[in-house]
């Protein structure tokens, strides 16, 4: 209890002083020291941010325009998925579902000069995958109306009429790859021919999707009912379900709904975070460590700065320190002063770089994405990890501020009344 008591005791005396001391610094070194903090903190939570933010853009964009929150597939072994219209009929049954779309998946190609090509002339083809959509139900899914860059969507009635994913235009896509496959001077009216395993039909593009999500701008879109026609699709079997959910709704609660209803035996129900590939989530696991890692980098240099500062202040006062200890201010009190001195500076550079942080820079980046080239970058700041990396740098300037305090604190009190080395 009396070590306890004393502990006390000069923590209430280290605060006085350290109270003192602040409020006589100048207010431009207060400020510095501020700035560099709210910097640190900046840098501590933005660069790893940004860098997962990258990632993370291309995940939000998969998961609004393609798999939405719960998306349902053909399993590995299968053709489709069996039993489709029983498995939407259970979908329709579930209140957590807003809407779902419900598409058909074929391999297929396009040939573009057909009409002007000579006999000795390559061909101008490109591979796809011709999907079959309700074009009102997709578009309540995955808005796909809003990513038509030039025509118009598709309607319901449309007769030979298709979407042409950007990616398989060379106007969009100026790569000259060896074998890479891009059409030439294919624009809205063209008449192109599309190729389904032996079956040939010319349609006409009605409309160019331009996205960065290559799973819908690699693809060719078309009404439904002639898709099924034109591929030979009779049972209503569909090969991919893709559902969103109200909001507030957690999509694994959905999946296992789901599942529960029996439809795992007839396809693969996963939520969109299922979905993502594994090198992807390698990916955001990756740039995470190194935004750590060039945080680090900060930390270690605003701890250096505030040793620096804490070291001159306390090397200039050391007469100062010395009457302290002269008088009966135990060295323990003299150290407790600049620990919360730097306390101070940590806390309020921590609380500026938060309302910088959630009031200032995460609205105005997800409200204007930053434009990489495959993806719309966000700045990705949870709450909770953005509060343990403030106690990281509170704790690295606490310990930048107790060394160089206790380096003139351990001198000889008459030396440094003295000011003598």
């Amino acid at each position: 209890m009396k070590r306890l008591s004393r502990f006390f005791l000069n923590a209430r005396i280290g605060f006085f002083l350290a109270i003192r001391q602040l409020s006589r610094a100048s207010l431009w070194t207060n400020g510095l020291i501020v700035f560099v903090m709210v910097l640190t903190f900046l840098n501590l939570v933005v660069v790893s941010g940004i860098l997962v933010g990258l990632i993370q853009g291309s995940v939000d964009d998969t998961r609004k325009q393609f798999t939405a929150d719960v998306v349902v597939s053909t399993l590995p072994d299968k053709k489709y998925i069996e039993n489709s219209q029983n498995i939407l009929g259970i979908l329709d049954t579930i209140p957590e579902i807003e809407s779902y779309t419900a598409r058909y998946s074929e391999g297929a190609s396009l040939e573009a000069n057909y009409l002007t090509r000579r006999d000795k002339d390559k061909p101008d083809i490109a591979g796809t995958d011709l999907i079959g959509v309700n074009p009102v139900a997709e578009d309540a899914v995955t808005d796909l109306s809003s990513l038509v860059v030039e025509g118009s969507y598709l309607s319901p009635g449309d007769v030979d009429q298709i979407l042409v994913g950007s990616f398989l235009l060379a106007q969009y896509n100026p790569v000259e790859a060896p074998g890479f496959e891009a059409l030439e001077n294919v624009g809205v009216g063209t008449k192109i021919r599309l190729k389904v395993g032996e079956v040939t039909r010319e349609v006409t593009v009605k409309g160019i999707v331009d996205t960065k999500v290559d799973e819908v701008s690699r693809r060719v879109y078309m009404v439904d009912t002639q898709v099924r026609s034109f591929i030979g699709r009779t049972d209503g079997n569909v090969d991919q379900v893709s559902i969103r959910l109200k909001d507030g709704v957690d999509p694994a609660v959905v999946r296992d709904e789901i599942l529960r209803s029996g439809v795992g035996n007839d396809a693969k129900v996963q939520t969109f975070e299922d979905a993502l590939p594994q090198f992807l989530k390698d990916i955001i696991a990756t740039f995470g460590l190194l935004g750590s890692v060039f945080s680090s980098v900060g930390l270690v240099v605003s701890s250096i700065t505030i040793f620096i500062v804490i070291f001159i202040n306390a090397l200039t006062r050391r007469k100062f320190i010395g009457i302290l200890k002269g008088i009966g201010v135990t060295g323990r009190a003299i150290e407790f002063s600049y620990v919360f001195q730097s306390i101070f500076y940590a806390v309020i550079g921590s609380v500026i770089g938060l309302l910088l942080l959630y009031l200032v820079l995460v609205p105005a980046i997800a409200a204007n994405p930053i434009d990489f080239p495959f993806s719309d970058g966000i700045l990705v700041a949870p709450l909770g990890e953005t509060f343990a990396r403030i106690g990281l740098l509170v704790f690295a300037t606490l310990i930048a501020g107790y060394i160089p305090a206790r380096m003139i604190v351990q001198k000889n009190t008459l030396n440094s009344i003295l000011g003598r080395n």
